[in-house]
């Protein structure tokens, strides 16, 4: 999936979600490149439902988002489908 992020840094975020709802190849566009690729492999595997749980509502600074904030935005809509 592509997902097109909204007030961060990086463009979008490209990834996959299993059957077993296993989140692989997380890909971070744009963004801080060490801090998304620390997130994409610390996921790499993760339940989506946790990865959710521990990203939901961080912040970037003054911002009201973040990219892993955004990750758990992408994730509840593939979840919701």
């Amino acid at each position: 999936m592509t997902y097109k992020t909204k007030g961060v840094c990086a463009s979008h975020i490209e990834f996959e979600v299993d059957d077993a709802h296993k989140i692989h190849n997380v890909r971070f566009i744009g963004g801080c490149s060490g801090n998304t690729q620390g997130v994409a492999s610390l996921v790499e595997g993760m339940d989506a439902d946790e990865v959710i749980s521990r990203l939901k509502g961080i912040k970037c600074g003054f911002k009201n988002t973040s990219c892993p904030d955004q990750l758990s935005i992408a994730l509840e809509q593939v979840l919701n489908k």
